[in-house]
């Protein structure tokens, strides 16, 4: 900067910092509302002009395409926050009729575009842009194919005769979206596939970590969460990913940050037993996992299905097991109870038709929907010796994770007045994986923790079952 007087005074939070330091193609920093996202992001600009190499002539040169998704909300709102972070004394030429600033300094030169998505001229002109750089502001407003057309517009300024790019890519900032969104899907998902793009999750903003409080009004998210829904207090204030649907969340106890684990690994020892419920009918479901040591409870897979009879997701739960990592391992499943009714045709109970296979699980010694919800709640929010949750989803049971984010939910009565729900959940894509879950909490005498002294059903004493699956040859690695 040129002197004092127009320095950028600018402290990063613990997550912001990080986000500084990426050179990532793609990045995107999701928080709670007032976390200092936006302020961030423009300050990038700045820190990317001064990182840029001089050209022939000495001179820094970037172009910016700051983006959002009206233009109302681009003028009162992202244009507004970048110009306060513009240092006093600097040299900005404002040009309002292609809604763009110039500003220099030392031996820099950046040019910024702003660009509103709601003018169908400015979207057909992010196809001709050749720039530095891209700030997609409230990118859960945003459409993806956005994004795509700008991954091949940024690198393209400074072209080869003014020196070439040192560094091109984009940043985001954004509430969380909903576990449908692009984003989640992208940064969450799939993220394997998008290595090149990094994902920054800011902590929510009533917790221990929260950041940015010291620049924000007193009791601001406590004032803030008032007469709100907990499904946008989870949102906007606790910074998670939301489930969009006219339902009340069975499981609301469960918090994606907390609760989803990437890092989870099949233990590959001898001993170490496939856990797994199962859910029956047209659409049935399984959730597999395991127990570590410290007692917690880790769902590793899903089995998740559309009309599908008995036989074949016999099959398909034969083939999950039959496969790395579980293969070779004794299994223990626990299925609900409904599955010992025989059927019409040839009067087999799925669990007959699972033994047949080679598969033997027990049902639940109860399928009560309370109890069965409190076993899952229960873990989520008691933590083990550890000091860790006793419950805990891998992404790669993405409908489980989608179910307990909201997914799995309790129908919205159509009266006036005061909200009301029904006391069944709604029988959808995700309320059969989420039951699975439940009947192998209670299965694993989760739901004992719950009844305590006072038992509303008595478990009978049974000796559990097992399966062993030895036709896999392959090697014990971890998964």
């Amino acid at each position: 900067m040129p002197n004092p007087s127009s320095e950028i005074r600018y402290r990063a939070t613990r997550t912001l910092a990080r986000f500084h330091k990426s050179d990532a193609f793609v990045r995107c920093c999701i928080g709670p509302y007032g976390s200092g996202k936006s302020s961030a992001c423009s300050v990038e600009a700045f820190a990317r002009a001064q990182k840029q190499a001089p050209g022939p002539d000495g001179v820094r040169r970037t172009r910016g395409v700051i983006i959002r998704n009206t233009y109302r909300e681009l003028e009162d709102t992202t244009r507004r926050t970048f110009e306060d972070w513009i240092p006093r004394g600097l040299e900005a030429k404002w040009h309002e009729a292609s809604n763009s600033v110039t500003i220099r300094f030392n031996d820099v030169e950046m040019e910024i575009l702003f660009r509103a998505l709601d003018r169908p001229q400015d979207v057909g002109k992010l196809l001709s842009l050749e720039i530095t750089w891209a700030w997609i502001n409230e990118a859960k407003e945003i459409a993806k194919g956005i994004l795509d057309v700008l991954t091949g517009r940024v690198g393209r300024y400074p072209g080869p005769l003014l020196g070439g790019c040192t560094w091109s890519g984009i940043w985001m900032d954004t509430n969380p979206p909903d576990v449908d969104h692009w984003i989640y899907n992208c940064f969450i998902e799939k993220a394997e596939e998008h290595s090149t793009w990094q994902l920054f999750r800011q902590p929510g903003g009533r917790g221990p970590d929260a950041e940015n409080i010291e620049n924000l009004p007193l009791n601001y998210y406590e004032r803030m969460i008032v007469g709100k829904t907990p499904e946008w207090i989870r949102i906007h204030v606790d910074g998670e990913f939301g489930y969009v649907s006219d339902g009340k969340p069975v499981i609301p106890e469960f918090i994606e940050s907390v609760h989803v684990d990437r890092n989870l690994r099949w233990y590959p020892t001898k001993s170490n037993v496939v856990l797994y419920g199962l859910d029956f009918g047209l659409t049935p479901a399984a959730a597999i996992g395991q127990e570590d040591s410290d007692g917690q409870i880790q769902i590793l897979d899903e089995i998740v299905t559309e009309d599908m009879g008995a036989v074949r997701f016999a099959e398909a739960l034969r083939r999950k097991l039959n496969s790395a990592p579980f293969a070779g391992h004794k299994s223990r499943g626990t299925g609900d109870p409904a599955g010992m009714q025989r059927s019409q045709v040839d009067e087999r109970t799925p669990f007959d038709v699972l033994s047949a296979s080679g598969i033997h699980a027990d049902p639940a010694y109860t399928n009560d929907f309370l109890l069965r919800r409190e076993a899952i709640a229960s873990a989520l929010t008691r933590l083990t010796m550890r000091g860790r949750p006793a419950l805990v989803v891998h992404p790669n049971a993405k409908t489980l994770v989608k179910a307990l984010t909201g997914g799995y939910c309790f129908k919205r009565v159509q009266v006036t007045g005061e909200e009301r729900f029904q006391d069944q959940p709604v029988k959808n894509k995700f309320s059969h994986v989420a039951e699975a879950l439940g009947y192998l909490m209670v299965g694993e005498g989760r739901a004992e923790e719950v009844l305590g002294a006072k038992r509303m059903v008595e478990p009978p004493k049974v000796k559990r079952s097992f399966s062993s699956v030895h036709n896999y040859r392959g090697h014990d690695d971890e998964w």
